[in-house]
């Protein structure tokens, strides 16, 4: 029965049971009595909702504290091994996969290298699908234990009611790639166990939210400065976060080719494969045969020479032009959403680090309007290089919260009866 805001009963228990279930998970351990200010509901309501939570095995005990002269309190926690998530990170360099328990503690990880072809549909597609296996038989979890498996993906993510998770990769070569389809399609997981699947640097911005440096602010951009540049932008309005094509935003008209075909982007100057080839171009030796990773660090050593040797001044311009390029780019972030924090993660943001970092503050100070520049802080992420399968494992949690730590119920199986199907038809496309 709903009420006069139209929600139900139904509504109104997965609400408390989500309530509880989040508190514990960020805050917790805590007691009962700590519970009913914590969440707003009634001491009536906290007991009924944790003894269905630990009827479930979502909830368990964790020591107890002394109270006012009366008997101790039982604190309690969420379970850790009462849910597993797994997160996947399509990455420049890499496929990352990590199990996690419901605690995001990771319990086992497997990592498949990405060649310049390695982004053949059917190449990442096939390392999705053995990674999980993998992770999951070092753990001894069954497939259909997973809440979900969470994806983060380079490109622009469309949701479709045919087809899932559609992903529009133009840097990468993909055009409306069914990636959701072709994992369901060859995927060894139960049809209970859903993909969750968005841009790696909104995972990875879901990631600093929860966990890291974004905590406790209501506006921020996260940035994931990799081989390319893109960003994910926090807002009261978009408390999820909304990925944004930052990288390609031009800084520079009839500029540097982009790898996305246009010219003059900031991915042009301020992604590490472009700063490496410019470094090459104007006379560097990157190691031959290196993958990027390895040759961002040799670029560092070559500019940032330890104590006595003399730096290789190419390598020194090309990285302070990329400061410069990166901090533009930051003040336009700053202009148009006036965060309150900036944080720069990413395997590349990550290696050029504090070094690189007073530079970037600088220049976006300057390119930046006085006042919005003047309440942000752009410092780097604090959750390192798994933060985007974190992120991405944090996909497939937020919907167990969201439902209240109840599992999606499976599809009945054969056609509906006649009085569902009518009301489907019924209902408003």
């Amino acid at each position: 029965m709903a009420g006069r805001n139209g929600r139900t009963v139904r509504d109104l228990r997965r609400a408390n049971r989500t309530a509880v279930l989040q508190r514990l998970y960020f805050d917790g351990p805590l007691s009962r009595f700590e519970l009913g200010p914590a969440t707003g509901l009634s001491s009536g309501s906290v007991s009924n909702v944790v003894a269905d939570l630990v009827a479930d095995g979502l909830l368990e005990e964790a020591g107890s504290v002394d109270s006012d002269g009366g008997r101790p309190r039982t604190l309690l926690r969420v379970a850790p091994g009462s849910g597993h998530m797994i997160g996947v990170d399509v990455g420049e360099t890499r496929v990352r996969i990590e199990l996690f328990d419901l605690t995001l503690a990771e319990l086992a990880r497997a990592e498949r290298p990405l060649t310049r072809q390695g982004y053949d549909v059917e190449v990442i597609v096939g390392h999705i699908r053995d990674g999980v296996a993998e992770v999951l038989d070092t753990a001894g979890i069954a497939p259909d234990h997973l809440l979900g498996v969470g994806i983060g993906v380079p490109g622009i993510v469309e949701h479709t009611p045919d087809r899932g998770a559609v992903v529009h990769g133009q840097t990468i070569g993909w055009d409306a790639v069914p990636l959701e389809e072709l994992l369901r399609s060859t995927s060894r997981l139960p049809d209970t166990v859903r993909y969750f699947i968005d841009n790696g640097a909104k995972t990875l911005g879901q990631a600093e939210m929860w966990f890291g440096g974004g905590r406790g602010a209501h506006n921020a951009v996260v940035v994931l400065f990799g081989s390319g540049v893109g960003a994910c932008l926090v807002t009261p309005e978009v408390d999820n976060g909304r990925a944004v094509e930052w990288g390609h935003l031009t800084v520079r008209v009839r500029g540097r080719r982009c790898r996305c075909g246009a010219l003059g982007c900031l991915e042009a100057y301020a992604g590490a494969e472009s700063l490496l080839d410019r470094w090459r171009e104007e006379g560097g030796h990157p190691p031959e045969g290196a993958d990027e990773e390895t040759a961002l660090t040799a670029m560092l050593a070559a500019a940032y020479p330890a104590e006595g040797g003399a730096p290789d001044p190419v390598a020194l311009a090309v990285l302070e032009e990329t400061a410069e390029y990166l901090g533009a780019g930051l003040s336009d972030l700053i202009n148009l959403f006036q965060p309150e924090r900036i944080l720069i993660g990413g395997w590349a943001g990550l290696q050029l680090g504090t070094r690189f970092l007073p530079a970037v503050r600088r220049h976006a100070s300057s390119y930046a309007l006085r006042h919005p520049a003047e309440k942000v802080t752009i410092d780097l992420g604090r959750l390192g290089p798994d933060a985007v399968t974190v992120g991405a494992a944090i996909l497939p949690l937020a919907d167990f919260f969201a439902r209240g730590g109840r599992r999606p119920a499976p599809a009945p199986e054969g056609p509906h009866p006649a009085w569902r199907t009518a009301l489907e038809e019924r209902a408003p496309h």
